[in-house]
């Protein structure tokens, strides 16, 4: 679908609007009159038994996905470091453990772009069986992985192509599971149902920090003989629970019809990311720098203020345990934002978490290093529930609707999984080399700026909910 279909439709109002609500009304309209647009439009309502299934399979896949590979990042952060790389000095071990987590950022690009192609072209539903069958193979093959006393180099190897396996499999998970919430649901309520796959993001980290807690209290000094490794073959309990609700859920009526009329025409598409990035190629630059400061909350509040937070003297368990009340508001948070993306629009709202982040960002980092946990609680609730709760929201919504459904599998995965490379995989390592050359200041400049960006880019795009008119 080539990028004309973007093009200005009107659309008659009883009153005067905006640019942006006009941009909203040719966006989607014409994807309607296509017959493509969005779910079922018999009912305004998420309350059905259909869309509560896809609600609960797209959000429950995504918190199994999520769980899978953040519990890595737990692990390459207290474990890895002593059982796959014993020997080395501690800090080259430490550093080794925490590249094999990176190598897993850098596949998620990888995976929207090869579950995107499959995923435009055969089938969503299919797609995101595959990718949780991936996932939770490789999570359970990590549990089982002998060390390197038993298969030499092979264990960190091995090690490193499970997690490759990971990152491609969630890089596959977040497009397929925010498009089959989003393509069900009606044309109003699309915002708040995309949130649920956002949702299972903190929703399944906070899972994961529980059960590698709860285990670690269990196991005691043998934790890092033979417990850690309970956690990653708990995976296969989530997997079977995830796999029998993804198995129920219907195909996406967007992309039934978009089969119905490729089979009607028997017509042969390019390839859908070559078709992405020869027709989008400015909806994927707008749409992966609006969602960076998403992630560079993340890295910097959740990554790197971890770090400069213990090193203040906060103990770990609180910082911990801030971790996961912030993880809580994030998801309340997430969902009243995409609500209110559905009255005043996705642009609107990420607009304003932007605009607050900016704001917030100085102070965050002074609260940060003030050696007090209540200081760090206070940068992180407000930094990463609030803000970036308001910025999680809409995200998914705003994303996919830039782009056409023929290939919006393979886009919105573009966009989205590069930009969690480039903010959460490489915010914390320049952070740190900011904080070493120009202190506090320079990562608030640093911190910003992303900011700013993103809100720049957010008002080049185009509005992608479709917004009623306004009384008179």
């Amino acid at each position: 679908m080539a990028e004309q279909t973007q093009g200005p439709t009107t659309r008659p109002s009883p009153t005067p609007s905006g640019a942006g609500e006009n941009a909203a009304v040719s966006l989607n309209t014409k994807w309607h009159l296509m017959g493509i647009a969005g779910g079922d439009e018999k009912s305004e309502s998420l309350n059905t038994k259909d869309l509560r299934r896809v609600l609960a399979s797209s959000m429950i896949g995504s918190i199994v996905e999520y769980y899978d590979f953040i519990l890595y990042a737990t692990a390459a952060s207290l474990i890895f470091a002593s059982v796959f790389f014993e020997g080395m000095p501690p800090a080259i071990g430490q550093l080794s453990a925490f590249a094999t987590f990176a190598v897993g950022y850098l596949a998620r690009p990888l995976g929207g772009i090869v579950f995107g192609h499959f995923g435009d072209r055969l089938s969503r539903k299919q797609m995101l069986v595959v990718s949780m069958l991936m996932m939770g193979v490789a999570t359970v093959a990590i549990g089982l992985l002998p060390t390197p006393a038993l298969i030499g180099v092979w264990a960190p190897i091995l090690l490193v192509v499970l997690r490759v396996v990971q990152g491609i499999s969630v890089g596959g998970e977040w497009g397929g599971a925010t498009l089959m919430a989003l393509e069900h649901a009606p044309e109003s309520k699309r915002g708040f149902a995309a949130a649920f796959a956002n949702a299972g993001g903190p929703a399944g980290g906070l899972l994961a920090t529980f059960v590698v807690s709860g285990v670690s209290l269990a196991t005691g000094d043998q934790f890092l003989v033979w417990g850690w490794r309970i956690p990653f073959l708990f995976s296969i309990v989530l997997i079977l629970i995830g796999l029998l609700i993804r198995l129920k859920v219907a195909e996406s009526p967007v992309f039934q019809r978009l089969e119905e009329r490729a089979a009607e025409r028997a017509e042969k598409q390019r390839l859908p990311i070559t078709q992405v990035l020869l027709s989008h190629p400015r909806v994927v630059i707008l749409t992966l720098v609006a969602s960076l400061g998403f992630y560079a909350c993340q890295g910097i509040l959740t990554t790197w203020g971890v770090t400069q937070a213990t090193n203040e003297g906060v103990a770990r368990e609180a910082v911990l345990n801030i971790k996961g009340l912030a993880a809580v508001v994030t998801i309340v948070v997430a969902f009243v934002a995409a609500r209110m993306s559905d009255r005043l629009g996705r642009r609107t709202v990420l607009i304003v978490g932007g605009v607050m982040g900016v704001i917030w960002a100085y102070p965050a980092l002074l609260l940060m290093h003030d050696g007090t946990p209540w200081g760090f609680a206070l940068a992180v609730v407000i930094g990463n529930g609030v803000i970036q709760g308001i910025l999680a929201g809409p995200i998914g919504a705003y994303i996919s609707e830039q782009f056409p459904p023929a290939v919006r599998y393979t886009g919105a995965s573009l966009a989205y999984q590069g930009a969690s490379t480039l903010g959460a995989g490489f915010t914390p390592m320049i952070a740190t080399a900011l904080m070493a050359a120009a202190g506090l200041m320079g990562v608030a400049v640093f911190w910003m700026a992303i900011l700013a960006l993103g809100v720049v880019a957010v008002v080049m795009s185009r509005e992608g909910a479709v917004l009623k008119p306004k009384a008179a």
